[in-house]
């Protein structure tokens, strides 16, 4: 795994959008006909990073087999026509988990956000990172002068009261 040295951002062209998604298996004995399903979002991430055309960007998946997953996508437009297809593996997996879901077993659950980014109304760094979220997804460049804030990354105005964070002290060194 390489380490991008330094500070780093992503750059991405146009709106994206981020979609997490994630499970909880509370009761894996009650859950066992949700197992192979939520077993499923490896095979659509696969299916999903060999044709570009679907429209990921990128994903990352944080906490094990069953935490969550961050996923970067070129538009809405590419994940709803991913999620709706019905030739693709997941909307098998969607009509078959609702047919689980249907039995009020709460051994198992998923959940999902889905956020709509605007053209540079992001801000993201990187520090001594390999690629990883929207790095991934996008363009990695190298974060400029230290006194380059957040505020001014995404793109706003910094308000006059607002105050840069003071220099810590350095303890002297002692041997």
């Amino acid at each position: 795994m390489t380490v991008n040295e330094g500070r780093w951002t992503a750059r991405l062209d146009g709106d994206f959008v981020v979609f997490i998604i994630g499970a909880k298996v509370r009761n894996p004995l009650r859950a066992l006909k949700a197992l192979p399903l939520l077993g499923q979002m490896n095979a659509m991430l696969k299916d999903l990073g060999q044709d570009e055309s679907k429209g990921l960007l990128a994903h990352q998946r944080h906490g094990g087999p069953f935490g969550v997953i961050v996923t970067y996508w070129r538009s809405f437009d590419a994940l709803e026509a991913f999620a709706r297809d019905p030739q693709d593996r997941h909307a098998k997996v969607w009509r078959a988990w609702f047919r689980i879901a249907q039995h009020h077993n709460p051994s198992a659950g998923i959940w999902h956000e889905t956020f709509r980014v605007r053209a540079g109304e992001y801000e993201a760094i990187y520090q001594n990172m390999p690629d990883i979220g929207l790095l991934k997804a996008g363009r990695p460049a190298r974060v400029g002068d230290r006194s380059e804030t957040a505020r001014e990354r995404i793109g706003l105005t910094v308000p006059g009261q607002l105050r840069p964070p003071a220099e810590p002290e350095q303890a002297p060194l002692t041997g």
